[in-house]
This record gives structure tokens, sequence and C-alpha cells, in this order.
């Protein structure tokens, strides 16, 4: 999926209202400011995707996954090395858990934090889009990133996300994984908003 000029600065604002909105929700979550940027979004192979999130030097891997279905479809990961995800329970929990106490509470915390990431993610790309996705409850899934992306797709959508909280520096990804008549279909509506905000301008 080759994505023109247009198209990729029409997606990079659907996905930057997003973060925005997941960034207020964690903020209450956490209690305190929560700044998210997205630097870069790439549309890239699955094996590509992987060597961008670590390869295979890049250890275990922390993913949150929630399918989503409409008129188009597919997978949305939001992923974390190991050591970055703790640091984001850390900062979500307050800085009050520690020990074993943080490694309990890590799964459910972590789960919290993806689904209010994709959730975000995936409703504005339905809101902006005018179109309805249903999108499912979330999963933890780790592994390495060979073995999250294997069997994404033919081509996934990547998206860099700087998480700042607590004078914390994360660095997530998130992916959106599609089959090629979604991947059409995503071209098209982002067609469409493109021409809706080009009248709106006129």
């Amino acid at each position: 999926m080759q994505l023109s000029e247009l198209e990729t600065d029409a997606l990079t604002e659907v996905v930057n209202i997003g973060v925005s909105r997941a960034a207020a929700n964690l903020g209450r979550m956490a209690g305190e400011e929560v700044i998210l940027t997205v630097p870069a979004i790439s549309t890239v192979t699955p094996e590509q995707a992987a060597e961008m999130a670590g390869g295979a030097k890049a250890g275990s891997l922390v993913s949150v996954r929630e399918t989503f279905s409409g008129e188009i479809s597919g997978r949305a990961l939001l992923v974390f090395p190991a050591g970055s995800s703790l640091e984001l329970v850390r900062a979500v929990t307050r800085d009050e858990l520690g020990g074993d106490e943080l490694l309990d509470a890590a799964d459910e915390a972590l789960l919290e934090t993806g689904n209010v990431v994709l959730q975000a993610c995936l409703s504005s790309m339905a809101n902006l889009l005018k179109r309805t996705l249903e999108i499912s409850t979330p999963e933890l899934v780790r592994g390495t990133a060979a073995e999250l992306f294997s069997g994404a797709a033919t081509v996934v959508l990547f998206i860099y996300i700087n998480f700042n909280l607590r004078g914390r520096r994360v660095r997530g990804y998130v992916v959106l994984a599609m089959d090629l008549p979604s991947q059409a279909r995503l071209k098209d509506l982002l067609a469409e908003l493109i021409a809706r905000e080009t009248e709106g301008e006129d």
C-alpha cells in the first residue's frame, strides 16, 4: 500500500487526534499530564516492522492486541520492549508499587493502558473516516518481534509513539495490520476525508 503525500498527511492527522485523546485519558489514570507524540508513520512489510521494533536483538516484547472489523478490518497492536513496559506501569500506577506487587499489577495495567491507546486511535479513525468499527477486547501477547508480526498481513502501518509522563520517556509502537482489500478501502476512505476537508476550505 503506497500512500500519497496527502494521504500520509491525512492518516497522520487521524492518528494524532487519536493519540491526543489517549494522552488525556492516560493523564486521568496517572494523575498528571501525559504527553504523547507521533514522530513518524511508515508503511512497511511485517518483516520490516519487526526490524524497526528492534529485531532479534530486542529480545522479548510485550504487546496489547485488539482486532477491528467493519469496512476495514485487521489487528491493532501496541508494542513495548519488556523494560519499557515496566517503566510505563510504574508511571501509570504512580510509583506506588514495587517488587512483586509491581509485577503482579503489570499485566492488568498494560492491558488498560493499551486499550486506552488503541481504542482512541481506532475510534478516531472510525469517526474521521465516518465509518463504524467493531473492536475486540484487548489481549496481552509476549514474544519476539518476528513472532508478534508473523502472519500480520502483507503490509502494516508502523506508528512510533513517544510517551512522556512523570519525567519518564518511553517509546512504543502501534502497528495496524490489514489485508489487501482493507488497505485498498483505507486509501479510498482517506481520499474521501481529503475531499471533505478540501471542500470545507473552499
